[in-house]
């Protein structure tokens, strides 16, 4: 019998969604006896990308709330059974398995930096085991896509930015929960139906080459088009693009109740057909049309655009930020850092970690500009700075009123980033001036470990 093609993971499948190991370790956990001992895990990340100076965290309120309803069902236990690696018993408290831990989370769309925890999970060492391969996956895609979409933001400075990209990223999961990252980095639309209707971003495009090529020459194209939708933008490159906008001109000439929103450049040199293109619509008395650019854009490319004084209104993005080309993953560690009340590390060179419960205080001026963050216990006291961890999951619930929102995480990181130094928000390689250090306590725990 044929396998069933299958495009996406349900909810009830989840908990399948994990690597060997972690249930082989769960079920030594609990043959041991020692599966509801107290432990704390830390995912964190050791070092930044080479074109990255800050990571921003997205994703990761999402999967605590997703994990914490995790369960294994009648099907999955009956799959495990049949692996013949497990051991009745275990898999009848699997079976019955709910979590009970709490989960403690920075605000989605918070700028992070080394050694800094995205989140921490307290609850039986089992539990807390079990949540590894999965939560690294969900917060893994989204935070190097949010951080990703941030530069690029950044970059367009106050002009939109939307989101053409779909047909390239990594999978069907990528392209939906990416527009949640873009949206929360700032994006302004997305051509990607699904993803805007489902995370509530204006969805935003204009036709193909094919359009055009399927008509008997790009002037009746471009009146076709623009009857079926009225204020439209016309893609103007399939053959030249300054003849394109030449018949725009006189397709709105000849046909005055025809209207055009704008036209958009998908190949050359941007800035020089840009200015071109501005020239011929505003001589011609349409100065209202306005230029929408695309074509392997990335934050460098629209920033040089922007540098250049281009007369680009909006850029479209698509592969370069689709897929993270130039950073396609942050190097997330999930770690033990306390177990029965003791905090742990590892010290394997270059693979360190920080032990115990964390917290992170982020101090600023009296202008309100950030300028400094300290990683420090959990339970110290008198750290100047505001708590950037909080507890989102608790016994297993999730805390009414503490998940944040796309669009509050959207307005979070249009607040923060100008208030980071430039060396933080620069877009070349390089590494930042922003201090970040360990509280007295914490820096003598890592040291006694």
């Amino acid at each position: 019998m044929n396998e069933p093609l299958t495009l996406s993971v349900a909810d009830e499948e989840l908990a399948l969604l994990t690597d060997l190991y972690q249930l082989t370790m769960i079920q030594a956990y609990w043959k041991e006896g020692i599966h509801d001992t107290p432990a704390t895990f830390s995912l964190f990340f050791r070092q930044l990308p080479p074109s990255r100076r800050f990571i921003l965290a997205c994703g990761q309120q999402h999967a605590a709330a997703k994990l914490s309803q995790l369960h294994f069902n009648d099907a999955a236990i009956e799959k495990l059974a049949s692996t013949g690696r497990f051991d009745d018993d275990f898999l009848n408290w699997l079976a019955n398995w709910r979590f009970s831990g709490d989960i403690w989370t920075v605000p989605e769309g918070t700028p992070l930096f080394p050694h800094q925890p995205l989140l921490e999970v307290d609850a039986p060492i089992a539990e807390a085991q079990l949540l590894e391969s999965l939560i690294m996956n969900l917060v893994q895609l989204e935070t190097v896509l949010a951080t990703k979409a941030a530069r690029i933001v950044w970059a367009a400075g106050n002009r939109p930015v939307v989101d053409f990209g779909m047909r390239r990223v990594h999978g069907i999961d990528a392209a939906v929960r990416g527009v949640r990252a873009y949206k929360t980095a700032g994006l302004n639309g997305t051509s990607n139906v699904l993803g805007g209707l489902r995370h509530d971003l204006p969805l935003s495009g204009t036709m193909a080459h094919s359009y055009v090529l399927a008509h008997d020459d790009e002037p009746s194209a471009f009146r076709a088009f623009a009857r079926h939708y009225p204020n439209t933008t016309l893609l103007v490159d399939t053959y030249d693009t300054l003849e394109g906008v030449r018949h725009v001109i006189d397709m709105l000439r000849d046909l005055p109740d025809l209207s055009v929103g704008a036209v958009r450049l998908d190949s050359g040199d941007l800035g020089q057909l840009a200015g071109k293109a501005r020239a011929l619509l505003d001589d011609a008395g349409f100065t209202d049309i306005k230029i929408i650019a695309s074509s392997g854009l990335d934050e460098h490319g629209i920033a040089e655009l922007v540098a250049q004084e281009a007369p680009i209104d909006a850029f479209g993005v698509g592969t370069q930020m689709g897929v993270s080309a130039d950073a396609p993953v942050i190097d997330l560690s999930y770690k033990l850092v306390e177990y029965a009340g003791q905090p742990r590390a590892k010290h394997a060179p270059g693979k360190i970690s920080l032990p115990t419960r964390k917290q992170i205080y982020r101090r600023q001026d009296a202008a309100g500009r950030y300028i400094g963050d300290t990683i420090a216990q959990r339970d110290d006291t008198h750290i100047p700075g505001e708590a950037l961890l909080s507890p989102v999951v608790q016994n297993g619930v999730i805390i009414p009123d503490t998940m944040a929102q796309a669009h509050q995480a959207r307005a979070r990181v249009a607040d923060a980033l100008p208030r980071f130094p430039a060396s933080v928000t620069a877009l070349e390689q390089g590494e930042s001036d922003y201090p970040v250090e360990l509280s007295d306590t914490l820096k003598h725990l890592s040291s006694t470990v």
